[in-house]
């Protein structure tokens, strides 16, 4: 079992190991392409995660265990909701403090010339 794992592994890393000759940018880069679009989809899901809690709470009608339940689901959709939300603004707020555009590029400082 172990043989067919470490074929199927080399099999999945080998088109990495034809692309080896790219740069750490492009590393980075791919990165945050991945990243940037996985934000999105998670805030999705945390809305999704709410509504679902509502229409189980109407649905559960006198039920006092399954509006408990649905309860519990829209607390930790909104708290989902916040934290990302929260995380994402003060990442901003940070690159602005900071001067970091996203997409710009920045200085590197220099060190002054020794005389």
């Amino acid at each position: 079992m172990k043989k067919y794992t470490l074929v199927g592994v080399g099999l999945l890393v080998l088109p990495f190991l034809a692309n080896a000759q790219g740069t750490v940018g492009g590393l980075l880069t791919l990165v945050g392409t991945i990243l940037t679009s996985l934000v999105p989809i998670a805030i999705g899901l945390a809305v999704v995660l709410f509504l679902f809690g509502v229409v189980k709470y109407v649905a559960a009608g006198d039920d006092e265990g399954g509006r408990a339940d649905a309860r519990q689901l829209m607390i930790w959709g909104i708290v989902a909701l916040f934290v990302m939300v929260s995380v994402w603004g003060l990442v901003e707020l940070l690159g602005t403090t900071v001067g970091v555009t996203p997409g710009g590029t920045g200085t590197v400082p220099t060190l002054p010339p020794v005389p």
